[in-house]
């Protein structure tokens, strides 16, 4: 098997060094791996053999925020904590949290004014930040709320931006006390502590999945985390939120400035079923135009882009044979732009979904990666979406900045380099 440098930036070099090979050994900033570019295997690691593989070291953007909790290396401690979770963000308590993602979205559009220039992914990241904040710890008082809103936002951004390989990375790592990254993080963890050391001592806490982490857990489930664990499980998880959704929430409005006539079906699609909506995606396609047009998105522009996982036993790949720890790569934009799973896969149409079916056994379709370890949040991040997508078109059409050109930066997450546009009033 070759081992060929691997360019992690140029998905065209990717796609030509890939295709042809379902395994291929490649070379990251001087560690050996192999990239997976067939959805069986990956589906293989992921679901059927997922037990014998854990968290790569390789494009781990989460695990510099935290190592406890659902990061943690003990398999055992991560799942009592996706357990513990998952009450605050399943499909049935998605809909508690709509009026107060309504209401941030409608806020942040109400601040627009028309022909202004508006930074779309900072607007976006904002949003995300406070929904994740008032969703994930909610009841504590509008200034404290809207501090580390504005706290996680700034964080969000600066991690958006970072670079996951290469030279660039290894400078944006560097612990600097002048890194604008290090002291985002520092900043919001340290108004977070403050708001967990309020809320443990007071006679009117507040709700929630993060104050639930407080009190001391049974020593026959799981260790009970120090405030700097549950401190660094609460970046980890604000943060994470915040970054996917944005990106997510930034292509989505970019390609309606492109794609009118795909606009025009969002949006009466949208209006035919209104502020009930009972719209989820994650494979229930074929259902409205709204979630085949998320649906549509997200293969395009995964915000998680690209995944390592390390061997934890000896494995066999296909027709590989991989010694325990071997770290394993795939990418999920290169999965969802493949011509052999995908008619004109580069081609943005969201009723290809009317035949596909997202979750269907051999899909090459993980936005949300899949399986026991995928994305604990993938009803929230629907329901988010659709929600702040209507608040946006429904009150503004957006059009590009004249001139402008935005780019794919693949960084931390999958996002446009540069995304300034114009709202003018439907």
């Amino acid at each position: 098997m070759d081992t060929t440098p691997y360019p992690p930036f140029r998905f065209g070099r990717m796609e030509r060094l890939l295709r042809g090979h379902s395994v291929r050994g490649v070379r990251v900033d001087g560690t050996d791996a192999h990239f997976v570019n067939d959805p069986a295997l990956v589906r293989s690691i992921l679901v059927d053999g997922n037990k014998s593989y854990g968290k790569g070291d390789l494009f781990q953007k989460a695990r510099n925020l935290s190592r406890a909790g659902m990061l943690a290396e003990d398999e055992s401690v991560h799942r009592y904590y996706r357990r513990l979770a998952h009450p605050y963000l399943r499909s049935a308590t998605v809909d508690d949290h709509v009026p107060a993602m309504r209401e941030i979205a409608q806020d942040t559009v109400g601040s627009w004014r028309a022909g202004q220039t508006v930074d779309v992914q900072a607007e976006m990241c904002r949003t995300a930040a406070a929904v994740a904040v008032r969703t994930l710890l909610h009841g504590l008082p509008p200034q404290r709320s809207a501090a580390l809103t504005e706290r996680l936002a700034r964080l969000s951004w600066e991690m958006i931006r970072k670079p996951l390989s290469g030279r660039a990375a290894a400078r944006a790592g560097h612990p600097r006390p002048a890194g604008r990254l290090l002291r985002a993080r520092a900043d919001f963890r340290a108004a977070l502590a403050a708001t967990l050391l309020e809320h443990w001592g007071s006679a009117r806490p507040a709700a929630g999945y993060l104050p639930a982490l407080l009190p001391g857990l049974e020593e026959d489930t799981a260790p009970a985390l120090t405030l700097d664990q549950i401190c660094d499980e609460a970046v980890m998880m604000l943060a994470a939120g915040t970054v996917t959704t944005a990106s997510v929430l930034s292509w989505a409005l970019y390609v309606l400035s492109r794609e009118p006539l795909v606009e025009e079906k969002v949006l009466k699609d949208m209006a035919g079923y209104g502020a009930a909506s009972d719209v989820h995606g994650g494979g229930h396609c074929p259902a409205g135009y709204t979630v085949r047009f998320l649906t549509e998105v997200l293969r395009l522009y995964p915000p998680v882009w690209i995944t390592c996982r390390r061997t934890l036993v000896d494995v066999t790949l296909g027709e590989h044979a991989l010694p325990a720890g071997t770290h394993v790569l795939f990418s999920s934009y290169l999965l969802h732009r493949d011509p052999g799973h995908y008619a004109n896969p580069h081609r943005f149409d969201p009723d290809r979904w009317l035949s596909l079916r997202p979750d269907a056994r051999g899909s090459s379709f993980i936005p949300f990666g899949v399986g026991a370890k995928g994305c604990i949040g993938e009803s929230f991040a629907w329901k988010e979406l659709e929600v702040v997508l209507g608040a946006v078109i429904q009150e503004w059409q957006l059009s590009l900045v004249p001139g402008s050109r935005v780019r794919k930066a693949p960084e931390t997450t999958l996002h446009p380099h540069s995304l300034f546009m114009i709202p003018r009033p439907r």
